[in-house]
């Protein structure tokens, strides 16, 4: 629950709504887990963490719109981090990656470095992120919805392209991630999934982030579950809101 002051000491425009907001403390984390940034004066959320320092993030929001107009030499509030990560058991590994979902998947690629392949895809070439990451860990697939870099299709698409895996990670889009985890299901391979959801305290407290019909708590339980845990619930069926309302995808 401790809050720690950070700086934001870099900004790197990602894409015209992406960027990575670096910050002069480093934290000790495994691939998956996440922080709570609070931009004071406006909301605390969850980010993932795709570097030890920094965090990449989406402008999707109120409070992510405030963090978009920060510079270098504020200041943020940040706890953790939370969670669980990726704890990958047979390799090797096959990751999808699918828009700002590659952000905690790019730490885990280059620790598994050489034990892994990739399927990363964005609606644009110059949506990919984090691509050089990919590359250097291992072979990587690109598909993008527009065409304009590697298959012009969906990264599900691309799944009975790659070969040789023992398990398959995944975070991006809800939808894509349910449909592969069908598709782990239909090979017979485990998988691991990183659900991007709303989180209120991060302590297991408040139980805003429960999903149906386990009660598993995404901010404590998770954010990493295994395909076993998600596959007869509402993952990639629906989702709650702030207010606890049933949102489907």
């Amino acid at each position: 629950m401790y809050v720690r002051n950070v700086e934001i000491t870099g900004i790197k425009s990602e894409s015209k709504d992406i960027k990575t907001f670096f910050f002069n403390y480093s934290f000790q984390f495994a691939p998956g887990q996440y922080v709570m940034v609070w931009i004071r004066g406006v909301d605390e959320i969850p980010m993932s963490l795709s570097y030890a320092n920094g965090i990449t993030v989406r402008k999707v929001g109120d409070a992510t719109d405030a963090l978009f107009r920060m510079n270098v030499g504020d200041s943020l509030g940040m706890r953790g981090p939370f969670g669980n990560g990726f704890a990958i058991t047979k390799l090797p590994a096959l990751i999808v990656a699918g828009g700002v979902g590659a952000a905690p998947l790019a730490p885990l690629a280059e620790m598994l470095k050489g034990r892994v392949s990739t399927i990363l895809g964005a609606k644009t070439g110059g949506e990919l992120l984090f691509r050089e990451r990919f590359e250097s860990s291992g072979p990587l697939l690109i598909a993008t919805e527009d065409g304009s870099a590697g298959f012009k299709g969906l990264t599900i698409d691309l799944l009975n392209r790659a070969d040789g895996y023992q398990e398959i990670v995944s975070c991006g889009p809800e939808q894509m991630m349910r449909k592969v985890l069908d598709h782990a299901v239909e090979v017979r391979v485990q998988s691991q999934f990183s659900l991007q959801r709303y989180i209120k305290c991060g302590v297991g407290l408040c139980g805003s982030c429960c999903i149906d019909p386990s009660g598993l708590r995404v901010c404590v339980d998770g954010p990493v579950f295994t395909g076993k845990q998600l596959n007869d619930g509402e993952f990639g069926r629906y989702m709650r809101d702030a207010t606890g309302r049933k949102v489907k995808f």
